[in-house]
This record gives structure tokens, C-alpha cells and sequence, in this order.
């Protein structure tokens, strides 16, 4: 009877431990989808981002 009702409270307990992390699993997923959607680039058309779309320096003269 002891083994049985130990057993009974542990699946219990690791069925609401379940529950709460798919649970946070799952906002956390949403929420990244929302913010993905707002910073989203019209302008990448490869996918990699902004690499070398616009150059940060001007280029050095290598003939010196």
C-alpha cells in the first residue's frame, strides 16, 4: 500500500511538472514569433541578415 500511494503522488507530481513547463515551453515560443514578426528586414534576401550590405569603412588603398 506505501509503494502504491508513493507512486500515485509521483506521477502526480511529475504530471503538473509536465504541465507547466510545456506550458512555458510554449510562451516562450509564441512570444518569439511575435518579435520576429516586428523586426523582420523587407530586405534580406538571402536570409544571413545585413553581412555586408552596406560597408562600415571606406575601403584601405592597397597600392601604397
Amino acid at each position: 500500500m506505501n509503494n502504491q500511494l508513493t507512486f500515485i503522488i509521483g506521477t502526480l507530481i511529475f504530471i503538473v511538472y509536465l504541465y507547466f513547463y510545456l506550458k512555458i515551453v510554449l510562451s516562450q515560443i509564441q512570444r518569439k514569433k511575435q518579435n520576429d514578426s516586428e523586426y523582420f528586414d523587407t530586405n534580406d534576401f538571402d536570409g544571413i541578415g545585413n553581412q555586408g550590405r552596406f560597408p562600415d569603412k571606406n575601403p584601405k588603398n592597397r597600392s601604397i
